[in-house]
């Protein structure tokens, strides 16, 4: 947490956070654009918030791209915000921006966790139904071999579909497949309504993608969500609590309390 206050401290690194929370997935030249700084001062700048853990990278062809990632943020926010009135939080007032609930922009989620773990652990924890029920509440029937379909169980309802398949899988480093088939039936389930699924239905079909990367005694895991407005603005609410279970599990052996 000394080195998230510290990364933090810089009004510089600030507005960096500020133009991602604006628009994720900037390049280097991208966000030398507007600031009065050279593109080694960037550089640098982007290495400390990246140690911090509030930026994660990810390279598409030649170009590396930056995304915020709030994980480290809303562990202050827990510590911090829920235990001290807002008058006396006044301290932490430069963390506003990047605070605010706004979705981002852009049509993907990025997320990145450090979890003390092997990868053929954490690969097995992806994939094993019987780790996935526990901090998911969602079971999946594949054989994990690309192009094979994925019939996926949450909360009751089944949810198969021709399209519903694994893309990518190398393990215990990489994994995607194409996100679930907005049923009905998968619907009410959920509590979503039926406005919230047209929308869903309308927007081309999604894709997640774990990236798998030993660093130490801990693996560091990427996820990344391709899609529509409407699903990434809901995932961006339910990833962090999903991999937060999963982290929680791997490394205690129990699930997340249930709220």
């Amino acid at each position: 947490m000394d080195e998230v206050f510290k990364a933090l401290a810089d009004a510089s690194r600030r507005r960096l956070l500020d133009g991602l929370n604006d628009r994720n997935g900037q390049t280097l030249r991208d966000l030398c654009a507007g600031l009065e700084m050279t593109r080694q001062s960037v550089s640098k700048h982007l290495a400390v918030l990246e140690a911090a853990g509030l930026v994660t990278t990810m390279r598409r062809g030649r170009e590396k791209l930056h995304y915020l990632d709030a994980a480290p943020i809303n562990a202050i926010a827990d510590r911090w915000m829920s235990r001290y009135d807002r008058e006396r939080a006044r301290a932490l007032a430069d963390l506003k921006t990047a605070l605010e609930q706004d979705p981002m922009t852009g049509d993907e989620f990025v997320y990145t966790t450090y979890i003390k773990t092997t990868p053929e652990r954490l690969w097995q924890a992806l994939t094993d139904p019987s780790f996935t029920g526990r901090y998911w509440g969602v079971s999946f029937e594949t054989d994990w071999k690309p192009g094979s379909t994925i019939t996926w169980r949450e909360e009751g309802a089944t949810t198969a579909d021709p399209e519903q398949v694994v893309l990518e899988a190398d393990p215990p480093r990489r994994l995607a497949y194409t996100w679930h088939t907005f049923t009905p039936e998968w619907a009410e389930s959920v509590g979503v309504d039926e406005e919230t699924r047209a929308k869903l239905r309308a927007e081309p079909r999604s894709k997640v993608t774990f990236d798998l990367e030993p660093a130490g005694d801990t693996v560091k895991l990427t996820v990344v969500h391709e899609g529509g407005e409407t699903l990434l603005g809901m995932s961006r609410h339910g990833w962090p609590h999903v991999l937060s279970g999963l982290k929680t599990l791997l490394e205690t052996g129990e699930p997340l309390p249930t709220t």
